[in-house]
C-alpha cells in the first residue's frame, strides 16, 4: 500500500487555531501531511516566510510527537500543484470556514484539476469553535491593541505582540 501524503498550503501570517483545527484533522484522512508555507509577497504578510515556517514548525511540536512526527513544514512558491506534485502528494487539504470560501475555493478546484488532474482537493469544514477565525482579522484586531489570545496559541500571541511594539517603535523613531 503506497502512502497517502497531502499538502496542506496557506500563508499562515500567522498560524491561527483554524489552521491548526485543520492540520490535526487533515492528520486522521493522511499518512504524511506536508504544510506548505507559500512565500506569497502579493498578501504584504506581517511575517516574513523563515518566520511563517517557525511559528507553524511550533505549533506543530505542540501536537506532541505521534501527529508532529507525522508532519513537516515546507516553504514554497511556486504553484501548489507544482509543489504537490514536487512532494508525491496525492490530495491537497482545503479549509472552508463559509460560503465565501466555496466559492473561491470552487474556482481554485477547476483551475488546480486541470493543471494537476491527478491531484485531488479535498475539503475540510472548520469546526464550528474556529470557523470564524482569519489571520486577517487576527491581525487587525492585534495592531489595534486587541486580545488575539482566543484564535491563537500563547506563543503567537506572544510573537503578534511583539511585532507590533516593534512597528510602533519603528513608526516612533520615523517621526
Amino acid at each position: 500500500m503506497s502512502r497517502r501524503v497531502g499538502v496542506y498550503p496557506g500563508t499562515f501570517d500567522p498560524v491561527t487555531d483554524g489552521h491548526m483545527d485543520i492540520i490535526r484533522r487533515a492528520t486522521s484522512i493522511c499518512d504524511h501531511l506536508v504544510v506548505g508555507c507559500a512565500r506569497n509577497a502579493g498578501k504584504g504578510p506581517l511575517f516574513s516566510l523563515d518566520e511563517r515556517v517557525a511559528m507553524v514548525r511550533e505549533e506543530i511540536q505542540a501536537l506532541g510527537p505521534d501527529r508532529a512526527g507525522r508532519i513537516e513544514v515546507v516553504p514554497f512558491e511556486t504553484l501548489l500543484t507544482e509543489f504537490a506534485r514536487s512532494i508525491g502528494a496525492s490530495f491537497i487539504i482545503r479549509g472552508l470556514r463559509a460560503v465565501s470560501d466555496f466559492e473561491y475555493e470552487f474556482q481554485m478546484v477547476g483551475m488546480n484539476s486541470r493543471l494537476a488532474p491527478e491531484v485531488e482537493i479535498v475539503f475540510l469544514m472548520a469546526s464550528e469553535t474556529v470557523h470564524f477565525i482569519s489571520s486577517r482579522f487576527v491581525k487587525e484586531i492585534g495592531a489595534l491593541g486587541g486580545d488575539v489570545s482566543k484564535f491563537v496559541s500563547p506563543r503567537v500571541t506572544q510573537r503578534l505582540k511583539r511585532r507590533f511594539a516593534e512597528k510602533v517603535r519603528l513608526a516612533a523613531n520615523a517621526d
